[in-house]
């Protein structure tokens, strides 16, 4: 069967109630997290992991996948009525955005955001069921030196692509590699670092570090800051809609956003964050009306906005054909996957083809969603900015522990889940980024099973390692790729900080 009939075949099982329930229910928490400032789509799924344990799995990874996608959607609002971006990569949307709604131009600066985030998001996900196919057959070529390549690949470029210093980076992913090493020897059998206590011997859940250094992490981050007063929501002037001019403006800055931010997702060293930074700087160069730029050009809000959700949908590929997760939110749907027993990567189209191609149909369905949630309902949304923070983060840690022990009640578990909280809030006191600890938990075991094998096939040689053209090139990308994320951020963030200061000029 060809790519079109296989999503033919993943629009039918999209459509059965059940999944159009899950999608609902994704795209509704998604668009609310993005709303909220400070909680992510990632914190959302890792609260979830317990929660959807016995559920269906294709419901359940449709309904992050949801998550995920809305919380793009959503980050806009509070960027443009708050400016306090709810999402990390609708950072640059503020800019422009807030700019039109202080001049009563807020509807149409919503409107341009979730047109081009639909629009966006529609194409990248067309293009990662076209795309796909093609990269499992390649990924399909590869052994255990490959295989190790890239998984040195995806330490590299997560670790450098997050955060603002690759030091950082690499000092959590560590952190991340030393957990992994607990719990039994996958080829000797010997337990490892478990200290005598039998509930380490199964290794660290990773459902309890997700929760711990997302949910609880931030929870004691926040409450540390003590109140904050921050700006006030500006009301919506007006029709959320846009004139003739301003769709006139905005169609090719969506799409020149699409264009940079599915490449860019799809980059083991990619994200979000750099495809925004990217778009913003292009439309400044490319645009007509250069004097608006800092005082509210809608092309500076349609392009971003456009580029982090293709960028969303970017991030996919690598997830589903390689098994690599690029950013937070796919680490946790990682663990998602591994918590059902599946392995994402070139195997998982051929042993459940119908979850993978009806989990990338729901996407297509839940764009549909989400233009119809976030236009008519947008008054709703600024609503849940009312919400006391201390009534919020209380919340979340209630949740977060019950979760927890439902899945595993245990005191080690409850020790565990209080220990790396302690840990995630820490971090974050110090800046250090918490992806790279996750990632590092799940891929570890699998990068030292690879290393081992290559090494066991060469009788112990390690220069095997790089005798393979495809692990030597997936080697220097990795080398590489330490060093692009600090240019491309460096060159974006230069870009915005000079058109801050003409701006205050």
């Amino acid at each position: 069967m060809d790519t079109f009939g296989f999503l033919m075949q993943g629009l039918a099982t999209a459509f059965e109630p059940m999944m159009l329930l899950y999608a609902l229910i994704g795209v509704v928490l998604g668009t609310a997290v993005g709303v909220l400032p400070g909680i992510g789509p990632a914190l959302t799924v890792a609260l979830l992991l317990p929660v959807t344990y016995g559920l269906d799995p294709a419901g359940s990874l449709i309904m992050f996948a949801g998550i995920y996608y809305g919380g793009m959607y959503g980050g806009s609002t509070t960027s443009i009525l708050l400016n306090t971006p709810g999402e990390s990569a609708s950072v640059i949307t503020a800019l422009e955005g807030n700019k039109m709604a202080r001049a009563g131009r807020g509807g149409p600066a919503l409107a341009t955001a979730a047109i081009g985030s639909f629009v966006a998001g529609l194409i990248a996900t067309l293009l990662l069921a076209f795309l796909a196919p093609h990269v499992v057959k390649l990924a399909l070529v590869f052994g255990p030196r490959e295989y190790f390549a890239l998984m040195v690949l995806a330490f590299v470029t997560v670790s450098a692509a997050f955060g603002d210093s690759a030091l950082k980076g690499l000092v959590s992913l560590f952190i991340g590699l030393a957990l992994a090493l607990v719990g039994i020897d996958q080829l000797t059998g010997q337990a490892r670092l478990s200290f005598g206590v039998p509930q380490l011997l199964d290794g660290v859940e990773v459902t309890t570090l997700a929760v711990a250094m997302f949910a609880l992490g931030e929870a004691l981050f926040v409450a540390a800051q003590g109140p904050d007063g921050g700006n006030g929501v500006l009301a919506i002037k007006g029709k959320v809609q846009m004139t003739a001019a301003d769709w006139a403006r905005s169609w090719k800055a969506w799409l020149r956003g699409t264009a940079i931010g599915f490449p860019i997702g799809s980059m083991p060293a990619g994200g979000a964050d750099i495809a925004s930074f990217l778009s913003y700087a292009t439309e400044r160069n490319l645009t007509k009306h250069p004097e608006e730029f800092g005082k509210g050009a809608i092309e500076g809000v349609a392009g971003p906005e456009a580029a982090n959700n293709a960028a969303a949908a970017g991030t996919l590929v690598p997830l589903l054909t390689l098994g690599l997760p690029t950013t937070a939110t796919a680490a946790i749907m990682l663990a998602g996957f591994q918590q059902f027993g599946l392995q994402p990567g070139p195997l998982l189209f051929a042993s459940a083809p119908q979850l993978v191609w009806g989990l990338i149909a729901s996407l297509l369905v839940a764009n549909v969603m989400l233009l119809v949630l976030n236009l008519p309902l947008i008054r709703f949304w600024v609503l849940l900015l009312r919400i006391p923070q201390p009534w919020l983060y209380g919340g979340i840690l209630v949740f977060a522990t019950l979760g927890t022990l439902g899945v595993n009640p245990s005191v080690v578990e409850l020790t565990m889940l209080v220990l790396f909280g302690t840990l995630g809030y820490l971090m974050r006191l110090y800046g250090y980024p918490i992806a790279p600890v996750v990632v590092g938990l799940i891929l570890g075991p699998m990068a030292e099973q690879q290393l081992r094998r290559a090494l066991a096939i060469a009788q112990g040689d390690p220069l095997t390692l790089v005798q393979s053209p495809v692990a030597a090139v997936l080697l220097g990308l990795a080398a590489v790729a330490l060093i692009l994320p600090m240019i491309l951020r460096a060159r974006g963030r230069g870009d915005v900080l000079a058109q801050v200061g003409t701006a205050e000029d």
